[in-house]
């Protein structure tokens, strides 16, 4: 509907192809509303990830980086430890058996093989023997050993198809084999590596997520509390002054003067608008009373009075744009509350409407300022979304529950407005062309049903409807029941509607 504060409709209609998407019942521009925030609210990273994942690198990337190091400074000393105990241990059996008789002998390598799991046996010329693997170890640990054994030293993995450590060296002239378990000359395997990696990574990264939290914990705060100043609870943002960390107490304690001044001035001008109300009421009041007793011709007074009133409900609109915006949100019959709206302007003869509500139906919102919302919609689908050629404002309100959600929409059948315009109807004091000698409204109208319908923490939007005139979309929390011994049809009592609503013939019209 051409629902404006004091927004025009001189435009001509808009053709489907360059209308909104959307038609008498198509809750569209809600949802797109929805959609976007939501996709806003999945694009952004949040602070404390965002630490914590640059936390993480730096800390994976060290551990990875002392573990390329740890693995760089432990080849060349193990190997070399190895390759020394290994010649060592063949050095010291060869002098053994060298000094020992026969019988000695095999007492000696009998105890060998028993007590410390080294065997000499004698090699065969027939015997089948498979090197050391080519590794970096493998390699190092052959040269080492040929370098301190003579050059006619083998190292082999398995002998036979025996596994294990074998070593080729000679006795007086004769070739034998040295035997050990390899495992005692392994290096640390990478399943070792893995574990201390995995262990150390666990480790570096719950610190990192504390760190972050630790971190982020003051700037939450500090969102939350600018969150609930940018919704007028000024009592609920106040932060920590005493915190250790000097920058951050300076931050704080400067917020909290912020939103002292700030709910002050919210004070002082809620005191101003009262005082502004009183003192301009009065002699409109007056003024009224002067002028349908002195003035004679019946034309000029009823436009004489029609001004003042028109005054008055300026006045009113002020007000409501400029009301705190903390509401008390309970369970409100939305059959009933639109009802009431409808009621008091059922006697205007420029106004039809049709409503399609369940009876059913509850929200969750502030009874008044839902009623304030209503009545200001068909107060501008009644100015601005007449017919062409009827002169009638015809308005269709229809309302439907989806899941968590109640879709209310009012429509108007009038001319619409141009497409480009739609963005700025809910801007305070925005009026379209035509407005400026149409109407003799604020052009707070739709700013304060935006405004209002955000303080109920629900979504508004507008849109040309494909088959002509504007279609005004308002999502608001459903609730289950009404509190108990509340009449869900009681109407609600709302005198001053009417009075934003004067008669006046549409020929009358300035």
């Amino acid at each position: 509907m051409s629902i404006s504060g004091a927004k025009g409709r001189s435009a001509p209609r808009p053709s489907p192809s360059v209308t909104a998407p959307t038609d008498a019942t198509s809750p569209a521009p809600l949802e797109a509303v929805r959609l976007a925030r939501e996709q806003k609210a999945r694009v952004g990273l949040n602070l404390f990830w965002r630490t914590f994942f640059l936390l993480a690198l730096l800390l994976v990337g060290s551990i990875l980086a002392w573990l390329q190091t740890l693995r760089a400074l432990e080849f060349e000393p193990r190997t070399l430890h190895t390759a020394q105990q290994i010649a060592s241990l063949v050095n010291l059996s060869r002098a053994a058996l060298v000094h020992s008789d026969a019988i000695a002998r095999v007492s000696l390598i009998k105890t060998m093989a028993d007590q410390e799991g080294v065997r000499i046996l004698p090699r065969e010329p027939k015997d089948q023997f498979a090197l050391l693997d080519g590794t970096a170890l493998g390699n190092r640990l052959t040269d080492e050993l040929t370098q301190r054994l003579g050059p006619d030293t083998i190292v082999a993995q398995s002998v036979n198809g025996e596994p294990g450590l074998w070593v080729g060296f000679n006795i007086n002239g004769d070739p034998n084999w040295l035997l050990m378990d390899r495992s005692r000359f392994s290096p640390a395997g990478g399943r070792t590596w893995l574990i201390w990696l995995i262990t150390a990574g666990a480790l570096s990264l719950a610190g990192a997520a504390a760190i972050a939290r630790l971190i982020n914990r003051p700037l939450k705060q500090l969102s939350y509390a600018a969150n609930r100043v940018r919704d007028g609870d000024f009592a609920a943002s106040h932060l920590d002054e005493e915190v250790v960390t000097s920058e951050i107490r300076e931050v704080n304690i400067g917020f909290n003067r912020m939103a002292q001044k700030l709910a002050k001035l919210e004070q002082d001008r809620a005191v101003m608008l009262a005082g502004i109300s009183h003192d301009l009421r009065t002699p409109l009041a007056r003024l009224r009373l002067e002028t349908e007793m002195s003035v004679n011709d019946d034309v000029a007074r009823e436009h004489m009075v029609a001004d003042i009133v028109q005054l008055d409900a300026t006045i009113d609109k002020f007000l409501d744009y400029a009301r705190p915006d903390h509401v008390t949100l309970t369970p409100v019959n939305l059959h009933a509350v639109v009802s009431s709206c409808v009621y008091a302007v059922q006697d205007h003869r420029e106004l039809q409407i049709a409503m399609t509500i369940p009876e059913d139906l509850n929200v969750l919102a502030d009874e008044v300022e839902l009623a304030r919302v209503i009545s200001n919609l068909l107060e501008n689908a009644r100015r601005y979304g007449k017919g062409e050629d009827t002169g009638v404002a015809n308005v269709d309100i229809v309302a439907k529950g989806r899941e968590n959600w109640v879709l209310v929409k009012i429509r108007d059948h009038g001319l619409g407005v141009p497409p480009e315009q739609l963005s700025n109807l809910t801007k305070p004091f925005f009026r379209g062309d035509s407005a400026r000698t149409a109407a003799a409204g604020a052009g707070l109208g739709l700013s304060i049903v935006d405004k209002t319908v955000q303080r109920m923490g629900g979504i508004f939007a507008l849109a040309n409807s494909s088959t002509g005139g504007l279609v005004a979309h308002i999502q608001l929390q459903r609730a289950s029941e009404l509190p108990d011994g509340v009449d869900p049809k009681q109407r609600l009592q709302r005198p001053s509607i009417k009075r934003h609503l004067p008669r006046r013939r549409a020929e009358d019209k300035v």
